[in-house]
């Protein structure tokens, strides 16, 4: 009779460790962080609480640190940055509201990109394929700094999905970070200063920036709108290498 193979003591254990720690299954821990924010944000609607007030007990520089935290947090769980931006202004004005939200717009971005990074990168990096996929990874790994920063200036990007992007490419942390806190400060500025003087609705500090958000928001739209059209026109025109092969069946249906 043949004897028993044995295995090696801890080969269980081993195998469990490496399924839980595979790309897919830190993809899947990823989504259920993902739903589960969003799920906490429906219910609870934790923006109402930042736009509402804070409780008299906190007040000042402090309220502004715990505001910044908050921020991070909401806009890590999809919370629209706007929402937050105008709170930032109506509770602590122009100047430290807009501290505290391009802090809170950094840490939220931060969040989002170290959970991209660690759960999402082993397993989305080999589905990067494409002409336009690759080209996007490729510029965000390679210029990094400069795309984060052209794409926090262009209000058309929806933050989250910026942020998760950036993940999955090859782009460092510090470059990341610092084109999201500079790029961020012209559109945050705007709905911060707007939220400061939401009781002048007629003031020109008001109306400047309601402008800017108006004006940035067409042009985003139009650059949106001109990129796609172009994007459709260069799917549709037949590639060099068929314009080749034309001539040649041509030819060889000819000679038949």
């Amino acid at each position: 009779m043949l004897a028993p193979v044995t295995r090696p003591p801890g080969s269980l254990a081993l195998r469990c460790s490496r399924a839980l720690l595979s790309p897919w299954s830190r993809l899947s821990l990823l989504a259920v962080v993902l739903v589960s924010a969003a799920t906490a944000v429906v219910l609870y609607e934790p923006q109402r609480l930042l736009a509402e007030g804070w409780p008299p007990q906190v007040s000042g520089a402090g309220a502004a640190v715990l505001f910044g935290l908050a921020y991070g947090l909401c806009t890590a769980a999809f919370v629209p940055r706007p929402i937050l931006n105008l709170a930032a202004g109506a509770l602590f004005g122009a100047q430290a509201g807009l501290a505290a939200a391009v802090a809170g717009t950094v840490l939220g971005a931060g969040i989002s990109f170290t959970l991209g990074r660690v759960l999402g990168q082993g397993a989305l990096r080999p589905l990067v394929r494409g002409r336009w996929l690759k080209a996007a990874d490729g510029q965000l790994s390679r210029h990094g700094f400069r795309s984060m920063l052209a794409i926090r200036l262009f209000p058309g990007v929806p933050f989250a999905a910026a942020n998760y992007c950036a993940a999955v490419s090859r782009m460092g942390y510090a470059p990341f970070l610092l084109a999201t806190g500079i790029g961020s400060i012209p559109n945050t500025a705007a709905y911060v200063i707007a939220g400061s003087q939401a009781g002048s609705p007629t003031s020109p500090a008001f109306l400047f920036s309601m402008g800017f958000i108006v004006v940035s928001g067409l042009a985003a739209a139009l650059v949106a709108w001109r990129k796609r059209h172009s994007l459709r026109a260069t799917r549709a025109a037949p590639s060099p290498g068929r314009e080749a092969e034309r001539p040649l069946a041509a030819a060889g249906a000819d000679r038949a």
